[in-house]
């Protein structure tokens, strides 16, 4: 048995015990372990069927609401409220036709997959010469084998979300590096400018007192020379 399949039966028997559930039981089946990405599902968080009509829903909504609220669960009001705000964001998705859209979305692509799922079975028992009838076949076996489906699909949309969010947010994040990093840049070199003109006249000027100090000693050594010349002696003629 799988962990869907497994966890299935167990949400399903609870439910069983009682139609309605009581507060305690509602707050569990929310918050049951593995139960995550099931609640993205508003349908099954307000335990309704696919072609439940918004008005409907709302009614689904109040009566849940007001067995999970806080102030109704006050010995597991951290509970309760986490419970509280799964219920409140499945009834403000049912209110937004595009959610709702990507919700049926979502059904009909796990019809498509368990279509496929199923074909291949009774392909593979053809095969082997084996009658072709599966679990599948029976209604309450393909209702289990949808869910199953249907949650697998909110699942891997929910990925490729938080995925795509993620190199959504690094792309941003280098982004913001790289024009901080230019804008570093830019002030290094606007720094730089400025210090090279304002030492412009400090340049200029060491550089004229260098020369006139080279002129000088080119100077100072053209009379030296000039002093120590001494002319050869004059050899009088006998």
């Amino acid at each position: 048995m799988s962990q869907f399949e497994s966890f299935y039966q167990d949400l399903k028997s609870t439910e069983q015990q009682d139609a309605v559930l009581t507060s305690e039981q509602q707050i569990e089946r929310l918050l049951k372990p593995g139960s995550t990405y099931l609640n993205l599902n508003p349908y099954e968080v307000l335990q309704i069927d696919i072609e439940t009509d918004l008005e409907a829903a709302k009614k689904k909504y109040k009566k849940l609401s007001l067995l999970v609220h806080p102030d109704k669960n006050p010995d597991d009001r951290e509970r309760a409220d986490k419970a509280f705000d799964i219920i409140k964001q499945a009834i403000q998705k049912m209110e937004d036709p595009i959610e709702v859209n990507r919700c049926k979305d979502c059904y009909t692509e796990a019809k498509a997959r368990l279509n496929i799922v199923m074909a291949e079975k009774k392909r593979k028992l053809r095969k082997d010469g084996k009658p072709d009838t599966i679990d599948e076949d029976d209604p309450a076996g393909y209702k289990k084998a949808l869910w199953i489906t249907v949650t697998k699909v909110f699942a891997d949309r929910e990925k490729k979300r938080k995925a795509f969010e993620e190199r959504a947010n690094d792309e941003k994040r280098r982004a913001t590096e790289a024009m901080a990093q230019a804008a570093e840049k830019r002030k290094l070199a606007e720094e730089f400018a400025k210090n090279y003109e304002e030492s412009r006249d400090e340049r200029s000027g060491s550089w004229r007192n260098f020369q006139a100090k080279k002129a000088k000693k080119e100077d100072k050594g053209k009379t030296m020379k000039g002093a120590a010349f001494k002319p050869p002696k004059i050899k009088l003629q006998k």
